[in-house]
C-alpha cells in the first residue's frame, strides 16, 4: 500500500471519528435537556395496539399530580387484552383491576396484583370473558406506594394509574 493511500485512509478514519463524536455529543445534549417522560403502557387486542399514557400520575411523594384520559381499545368477547408494562413499572407493587359487566348491568371486579404473576412480569393478559355472561368493560393498572395516616396506620395508595375502556 502506498504512502498516499495510507494517508488518505488515515484522514478518512479521522473524519469519521470526528463525525461520530460530534453526533454522540449532540445526542447527549438533547437527552440531558429532555423532560422526564411518564411511563406508558402498550395495550393490544384483536390486531390493534394503542399507547396508554397515565390516567393519573404523581411522584412517589404524591407531588406534581397530573390527570390524563382513559384510552379506548375494542376487545371483542373471546379475544384477550394484552398489556405490555414499561420498565419503570416492572418490579414495582402494582394492582390490575379488570372490570366486567353482567347482562343485568352488575359490575364485577376480578383484581390481581404483582404477587399473582411471575416475578418481574413484563406483560399481562386479561381474559375478555372469564366466564359466561361476563364482558370486559375496562381495566385499570395501579402502581402502589405505602402511605401512613396521622395515627401511624400504614396503607397502600396508587401514585400512578393507567385506564383502558374496552366497550
Amino acid at each position: 500500500m502506498s504512502t498516499k493511500t495510507r494517508t488518505t485512509l488515515a484522514l478518512a478514519l479521522a473524519a469519521l471519528l470526528v463525525l461520530v463524536a460530534g453526533t454522540a455529543g449532540v445526542v447527549w445534549l438533547l437527552a440531558r435537556d429532555a423532560e422526564p417522560h411518564e411511563p406508558e403502557l402498550t395495550a393490544y387486542a384483536h390486531g390493534r395496539a394503542v399507547t396508554v399514557p397515565p390516567f393519573y400520575y404523581c411522584t412517589v411523594r404524591m407531588e406534581d399530580c397530573r390527570q390524563g384520559e382513559t384510552v379506548f381499545l375494542e376487545v371483542p368477547a373471546g379475544n384477550p387484552l394484552q398489556i405490555s408494562l414499561p420498565s419503570q413499572v416492572v418490579g414495582t407493587p402494582w394492582e390490575l383491576l379488570p372490570l366486567y359487566s353482567r347482562e343485568n348491568g352488575e359490575v364485577v371486579e376480578k383484581p390481581s396484583s404483582y404477587r399473582d404473576h411471575p416475578e418481574n412480569a413484563r406483560a399481562l393478559t386479561v381474559d375478555s370473558q372469564p366466564e359466561p355472561g361476563l364482558e370486559l368493560i375496562g381495566v385499570e393498572l395501579q402502581v402502589m406506594i405505602l402511605a401512613i395516616d396521622e395515627t401511624g396506620k400504614e396503607f397502600s395508595i396508587p401514585h400512578a394509574i393507567w385506564s383502558i375502556k374496552t366497550v
